[in-house]
């Protein structure tokens, strides 16, 4: 599996994101139209939209990323996993560093891949969608228009795992257990990051769950690899706070 794969030309990632306002009382009423319309494909009859804001932070149209962790394998003995994160309130700031920080590690590397769990449907569209959104060009990596399959640079754990069983949808949290590898949701999981981002306001909690989710990603991609994993002592995090 993945035998064409060079393991230090992936780039791993995760996002966080959250509804663009703490409350669905702060949206004006096209928004809140638009959003009862949405909400029809996630919740009941009975509920009105304002109901589940909270879920919203899932759709790029009403929701905002506040965290990208990316991080990357050096092949050293044993391998050693560098982190760093791009977080903030200002959306296009971090999406700006984001984008540089992605156009120095593409460069010179030919076979430079993308990596995420569940990023297809998620991660690298909900990126691409929010750089749209905010005037941003899309690097070329991201960018899938008109592209053929085997030009696409995107890995995608949850995919992998399928192995062409396109019924399944299996977790991080999951994956990690079954194969071994310590869960990155050992403090909080995704369904809490709003209420952290806009009651407790504590970012660095945020990040750090995200830089989780990124080490818990690579790991998984160097057993399906059959490569050694990265010990928790050659982990390293640049993040500043």
């Amino acid at each position: 599996m993945l035998t064409d794969v060079k393991v230090e030309d992936v780039l791993f990632l995760d996002i966080e994101t959250v509804p663009q306002v703490s409350s669905a009382e702060n949206l004006d009423e096209k928004t809140l139209t638009l959003l009862d319309r949405k909400s029809r494909f996630f919740r009941t009859p009975e509920q009105k939209a304002e109901e589940v804001w909270e879920r919203a932070g899932i759709y790029a149209e009403f929701g905002k990323i506040i965290c990208i962790s990316v991080g990357f394998v050096r092949e050293r003995n044993p391998y050693s996993f560098r982190i760093k994160s791009f977080f903030g309130d200002d959306e296009k700031l971090l999406l700006t560093d984001f984008s540089g920080m992605l156009a120095k590690f593409c460069s010179g590397r030919k076979e430079a891949l993308l990596c995420a769990h569940n990023g297809r449907e998620f991660d690298f569209p909900f990126i691409a969608r929010r750089m749209v959104i905010n005037g941003m060009v899309i690097p070329d990596i991201l960018d899938n228009a008109g592209k053929k399959p085997w030009e696409v640079k995107m890995l995608d754990t949850m995919e992998l795992w399928k192995f062409g069983d396109y019924k399944s949808f299996t977790s991080l949290e999951l994956l990690t257990h079954i194969l071994g590898i310590p869960s990155p949701k050992d403090d909080i999981d995704g369904s809490m990051v709003a209420g952290i981002y806009y009651v407790e306001k504590d970012m660095p909690r945020v990040v750090r769950y995200c830089e989780k989710d990124v080490l818990a990603i690579a790991r998984i991609l160097l057993r399906f690899m059959n490569k050694p994993g990265i010990p928790d002592e050659s982990v390293e995090s640049v993040t500043l706070f």
